[in-house]
């Protein structure tokens, strides 16, 4: 059953990655195949399906779709561009800032969803290529959501598992890294992309002249989104409190806004279609594959393979499952291979081990920047590629890889640098 699991996951993989079909064709065979051939049975495919990461990206886009028929976006974009004086070198560091700070203190799901719109305003406005712009923002998604607990999902799994790890202990170890990462990507960003972050002194003018009010549509429904949205991004940030799921606050979101919309057939079926399925049922596809690959135990192996190879130490271990972590999370799932390692990394302290924070650091830098490797490293990548394509901007798995997977080695090479001389010296 390994080796079966195994081919129909690198045929599923390698098909995605050549896009000679839709990657969502391509995960969903591979998911049914996996069901079909014995490898896990329906009930446990479903098992395998993060029903909360689903249900957060469809209430965010059907949030996102109501919100956007305010004019909310184009108001932002017009307010973002004049306050970098319309240059679009400004405007690329602004928006990445930006992003990274919010996905630190919201889901990066949540950030991209709101930022996307808003990037498509500002560059249409001024006739410029999106995809510097887009790249910037997956890959400070990712790097943002490293700094805190709720930042991304494996470091809430981690200071779940490991109670003396507070929220303030994350933005104590890894904000700082994060922040390095930050400022060194951009940098390399603006001087990949420098040629494609031109326009013309007109088209600035154009947009330096713009009323930003001008751009909203209907302020009756902006109050009403504006006060769910707050009420959403609240819910974010005491949801653990009240022991209810990120899914839970975004789908009531959704529909309380819809209901305060006026919840008619015609606003429900148009928020409707707002919503990405197609990359749902990528995830879908790709969270019951991943689960064939558990369920025969590849993954575990992988990892118990790794800590056997160090014998226990915590300088060996530490490197190691930070680079095992951003190699194998650029093309899984990270969430999976945390839950497997958090066990593992718990054991060794029964083993002797005693000092196991650079391990656990390890782990989550590893798993969050690995994201930033692959397109499908991180759900982030996923949700912008996916509204890319709806607006007729193709992020191609190669074109994103030539950018990303460097990007990702560098930033783990920095946070190499990084625990080593904070943890081992």
């Amino acid at each position: 059953m390994e080796v079966l699991a195994a081919s129909i996951f690198v045929l599923m993989y390698a098909v995605i990655v050549s896009e000679k079909i839709h990657r969502t064709v391509a995960a969903m065979l591979g998911a049914v195949s996996m069901v079909l051939l014995g490898i896990l049975s329906q009930e446990t495919a479903l098992h395998h399906v993060d029903f909360n990461t689903l249900g957060l990206l469809v209430g965010m886009m059907l949030l996102v779709g109501v919100t956007s028929h305010t004019g909310l976006f184009d108001y932002v974009a017009i307010m973002a561009a004049k306050k970098a004086n319309a240059e679009p070198k400004k405007i690329l560091l602004y928006l990445a800032m930006i992003t990274a700070v919010f996905s630190a203190f919201l889901d990066n799901v949540t950030t991209v969803l709101l930022m996307v719109p808003v990037t498509f305003s500002i560059t249409q406005k001024l006739h410029l290529k999106p995809i510097p712009f887009l790249l910037a923002q997956i890959i400070a998604s990712n790097i943002g959501g490293t700094a805190t607990l709720i930042g991304d999902p494996p470091n809430i799994m981690i200071g779940s598992a490991v109670k003396e790890l507070t929220f303030m202990a994350f933005i104590q170890n890894l904000a700082p890294i994060a922040i390095i990462d930050m400022i060194v990507v951009l940098f390399i960003i603006e001087v990949l992309y420098r040629k494609s972050l031109q326009t013309k002194p007109e088209l600035q003018a154009e947009l330096m002249q713009m009323d930003a009010s001008a751009a909203l549509k209907d302020r009756k429904l902006l109050s009403k989104a504006l006060f769910v949205l707050a009420l959403t991004i609240t819910g974010f940030f005491t949801h653990q409190l009240f022991h209810v799921e990120s899914s839970m606050v975004a789908l009531a979101g959704a529909f309380l806004l819809l209901l305060l919309a006026g919840g008619s057939h015609h606003l429900v079926e148009s928020a409707m279609k707002s919503v990405e399925w197609a990359t749902i049922f990528f995830f879908i596809g790709l969270f019951i594959a991943v689960g064939g690959l558990i369920e025969v135990g590849i993954i575990g192996q992988m990892a118990e393979k790794a800590v056997e190879i160090t014998g226990g130490d915590v300088m060996q271990t530490s490197l190691l499952v930070l680079w095992l972590s951003a190699i194998v999370s650029s093309v899984l799932d990270n969430i999976p291979f945390v839950a497997t390692m958090i066990p593992l990394i718990q054991n060794m302290g029964t083993m002797g081990v005693s000092n196991l924070e650079p391990i656990w650091w390890s782990l989550a830098l590893g798993a969050c920047l690995g994201g930033n490797g692959t397109l499908v490293g991180a759900s982030a990548n996923l949700i912008v590629a996916g509204l890319a394509a709806e607006r007729g901007v193709h992020i191609t798995f190669i074109n994103y890889l030539k950018v990303g997977f460097p990007i990702m080695i560098l930033t783990i090479v920095l946070s190499t640098i990084y625990v080593y001389v904070r943890y081992l010296l």
